[in-house]
């Protein structure tokens, strides 16, 4: 009888705990800048080429190892974090499985150089798909330098998945700020293509000055402070001002005893702590730093370690929001009443002129009864609704009624003018159809006619219209950033953008797509961003459709007022000579249809009779 169950031969392990652990060339960054935290080093340095794909290199000058632990930390579930069971509840390192090395080794070239302190010679290693090829002393500094060639080069099916070079060196830009916002005390740098993208000198432990090192010297005046110490937890860090807020979710990072972590649930609290203070569609900025027991979390439910559970989640929500509020009312940002404060001595009086008491006019000659007497005209005419109403209470009346010949010739109006369309709070067209109403989303109508334009556009290399700025406009973007956007820059040409570089990470604009009219160049970017910082979202979608996407999504919001009826007609045609009128390309419902029966069953005339 042959045998079902077998245990997979060491390689195949690994590649399957690789699937888990390095899911992109940013884990493997991650893995390696913390275990040289780890290591004690005070200087690291990561060096990438292609993304990622090609080269991630990471020197540190931390403690090294000899020969015997160079070879044995690619075994897997070999650490020195952990000896027993109980060690997982005093977690303070950052990594601690002792899967990422095997992982990493299983997918990739791997080159590793290692002296300790004080010794004359260190050991260099190579392997290759958890084979060890090579296994020699060498000459080379104090530390560990580790070298991580063509990830995937074995698992074509996992490289095929991977996005493009900008994308992939966003992710990586975003796990290195992690690390080096958690170690203030700790000097790094960042080399990608062989040019520079961050020199952080060590902070000394200053968090605000990490904070501007990686994302510009004009945070500082933008930051508030956050303490608060408690029997349970202590909370630091700093948080924006409200003016300060994004209209996409930007610099928001907790750490939890020096760990990157995501929680929707203390993201919330923050946003509660920041309502009614800053727009509906924006995202408060914070920067905040949980020191904890380690005994109270469990650090270990995550592969990637991003997620942490709490002993007491309630009481942490509390104590943020609440220190979050503090630090919100110390710099007098909230609304506050000062009741010995009088209001009307407040208020400035135009020069030195006499106030004078508002007169009542009266017309003396003024008549209801006279049958010659016209009613002057007023400001707001008398509504359909109310001369309806009116109708509806003369109908009630015993005695005959007859409607003046003005309130008839605007009925008759209204009836040969049903069928056209009209606008409701301008954001909303509405347009008679044989069974019942159709009504229009008018903003999100134009973005899907505005987002098959430019799909059209890009599949026939039309350059759209541009225009130009009265005066050009200097934006400064984070490296990532700017590295992503200079990959995009053909594109943003054909869209109608004019800019150039106006020094480091800096770019002067001088033209937008005519179709954004007043729009704020510097808004419309972040958005344009924000959709490729997404990107593994929507993995079906290649770079000109997001860019479409997110165009069009800002330009619909512009110019929303008062349209004539041929000009809602003409949207109207415009929409269903689209491909898909019905949904935008985000998916959300462009088109409404009332029924009739929907509308008698609003007033229960399920009989269809009055």
């Amino acid at each position: 009888m042959d045998q079902l169950i077998q245990l997979l031969p060491e390689h195949v392990a690994n590649q399957i705990a690789a699937g888990e652990v390095v899911q992109r060339p940013a884990s493997v960054v991650k893995e390696l800048m913390e275990n040289a935290v780890d290591a004690g080093a005070d200087s690291i340095q990561l060096i990438i080429k292609d993304g990622g794909r090609t080269l991630v290199r990471v020197i540190d000058n931390g403690c090294g190892m000899n020969e015997f632990d160079a070879r044995l930390c690619f075994a897997r579930h070999a650490t020195s974090k952990i000896r027993k069971a109980d060690d997982l509840w005093e977690i303070r390192t950052m990594g601690f499985r002792g899967e990422a090395m095997a992982s990493i080794a299983a997918v990739a070239q791997v080159e590793m150089t290692t002296r300790i302190k004080g010794e004359e010679l260190g050991t260099q290693i190579h392997i290759e798909g958890s084979e060890v090829k090579n296994l020699e002393a060498c000459a080379c500094p104090e530390g560990t330098s580790i070298s991580v060639k063509n990830l995937f080069y074995n698992v074509p099916a996992r490289r095929n998945f991977l996005k493009s070079n900008p994308v992939e060196t966003r992710h990586i830009i975003d796990e290195f700020q992690r690390v080096a916002l958690a170690f203030p005390g700790i000097a790094f740098s960042m080399n990608n293509n062989g040019q520079e993208v961050y020199r952080l000198p060590a902070a000394g432990g200053n968090f605000k000055q990490r904070i501007a090192g990686l994302f510009g010297n004009t945070w500082n005046e933008k930051l508030l402070a956050v303490n608060e110490e408690t029997s349970v937890i202590r909370i630091s860090g700093f948080i924006g001002k409200p003016e300060a807020a994004r209209k996409t979710r930007g610099e928001q990072f907790f750490f939890i005893n020096n760990r990157f972590v995501k929680s929707s649930y203390f993201n919330h609290a923050v946003s509660a702590a920041f309502q009614d203070l800053i727009p509906a569609d924006s995202f408060p900025v914070y920067f905040i730093r949980f020191e904890i027991d380690p005994s109270h979390i469990d650090v270990n439910i995550h592969p990637t370690k991003t997620e942490v559970k709490f002993e007491d989640e309630r009481s942490v929500y509390a104590i943020l929001k609440s220190a979050i509020r503090k630090a919100i009312a110390s710099f007098s940002l909230s609304p506050t009443l000062d009741f010995d404060n009088e209001p009307a001595f407040d208020i400035p009086l135009p020069g030195r002129k006499e106030v004078k008491a508002p007169e009542i006019i009266v017309n003396p000659d003024y008549n209801p009864f006279s049958q010659g007497y016209s009613r002057p005209a007023t400001q707001f005419s008398e509504s359909a609704f109310s001369r309806m109403s009116r109708a509806r209470w003369e109908d009630l009346d015993d005695r005959p009624q007859q409607a003046p010949a003005q309130q008839q010739t605007a009925f008759s109006d209204a009836e040969t003018e049903s069928s056209r369309p009209f606008q409701l709070h301008n954001r909303y067209i509405c347009k008679q159809v044989k069974s019942g109403m159709m009504i229009i989303d008018l903003k999100r109508a134009r973005e899907r006619i505005t987002y098959e334009k430019l799909i059209d556009s890009f599949s026939n290399h039309k350059h759209r219209a541009s225009q130009q700025l009265l005066f050009p406009v200097q934006k400064e973007f984070q490296p990532g950033d700017y590295t992503l956007l200079n990959a995009l820059m053909p594109d943003l040409y054909e869209l109608g953008f004019e800019m150039n570089e106006f020094g480091p990470n800096t770019l002067a604009i001088y033209g937008i797509p005519a179709a954004l009219g007043d729009a704020e160049p510097e808004q419309l970017l972040d958005e344009l961003l924000e959709q490729f910082r997404s990107d593994e979202q929507n993995p079906g979608i290649n770079a000109h459709e997001k860019m479409a996407m997110s165009f069009a999504r800002c330009s619909s919001g512009t110019h929303i007022h008062s349209l004539s009826p041929e000009a809602m007609l003409a949207t109207i045609e415009r929409l269903f000579s689209c491909q898909n009128p019905n949904y935008t390309p985000g998916g959300k419902t462009i088109v409404q249809l009332i029924t009739m029966d929907e509308i008698r069953n609003k007033f229960n005339l399920n009989s269809g009779k009055a």
